[in-house]
């Protein structure tokens, strides 16, 4: 698709770390709403990302995948320049993409922490950098960062985890002050537990014990997540910026 070919209405969407549980339901969502979907994926998921494609094509939905590490600023770039040469510019990008890597401060390596900073919040910058400028230049753009409600209270074992997070609303209140004049919108999304394969996976009195501390007593469905990133990516939610939306079903109210 040529630049000349795109239709001025069609919002160009990315989503980092689109193939996964949260991803997933984020991309559905966007490309209900009338946006054209990129979802990105680590290029050692190749496999699981033609699969998953198939898998939204037999939906009836014509998601686009690209491969690119987000930790890395120059495959960051790279991949945003292939994103735009294809489709056109990004009008709303959803950061989605992280890892976890737990354990105590007194286990935890320096790969641990520099592997989950890098793909949690490292990649916020170098995958938001090469988009900013032409959002400035249009008028227009949707930030969306996809924190957790660990990056507002913390979480045993999860040091590396919860201070990426927590500087992920960090970067996107110092950037919503920049893009507010200009039609650009920064927010940030902190999910709770989430029904995901991974949460799905644990062990039975491990997620009912998970489940007992949550005031509504269940996790919240991925598609409550994308519901959220929806309505902060609508062109009516242009004068919200700045904001930490927690999706927690009362696990953390601040």
């Amino acid at each position: 698709m040529s630049l000349a070919e795109r239709k001025s209405d069609v919002r160009i969407a990315v989503v980092t770390g689109g193939i996964g549980g949260i991803g997933t339901a984020i991309c559905r969502r966007l490309i209900s709403e009338g946006n054209r979907v990129v979802a990105v994926y680590h290029p050692l998921e190749e496999e699981k990302a033609t699969e998953w494609c198939q898998d939204r094509q037999e939906e009836g939905l014509g998601i686009n995948i690209i491969a690119g590490d987000v930790s890395n600023a120059a495959d960051g770039m790279t991949m945003i320049d292939e994103i735009e040469n294809q489709f056109g510019p990004v009008d709303i990008l959803v950061n989605c993409a992280g890892i976890t890597r737990d354990k105590t401060l007194k286990r935890m390596q320096t790969e641990h922490w520099e592997d989950v900073i890098n793909t949690n919040l490292n990649s916020v910058y170098y995958v938001t950098k090469p988009v900013w400028e032409g959002m400035l230049e249009r008028g227009f753009g949707r930030i969306i960062n996809i924190s957790s409600v660990n990056g507002q209270k913390g979480q045993f074992g999860q040091a590396n985890y919860s201070a990426a997070k927590a500087g992920m609303h960090g970067f996107t209140m110092a950037l919503a002050q920049e893009g507010a004049a200009k039609g650009i919108t920064v927010n940030t999304v902190s999910p709770g537990y989430v029904e995901t394969p991974m949460t799905l996976a644990m062990r039975d009195d491990i997620r009912e014990s998970i489940i007992s501390s949550i005031p509504m007593r269940r996790m919240a469905k991925p598609e409550e997540i994308a519901s959220a990133v929806a309505f902060l990516a609508a062109d009516e939610s242009v004068y919200i910026t700045g904001i930490n939306l927690p999706v927690n079903g009362g696990l953390f109210i601040n």
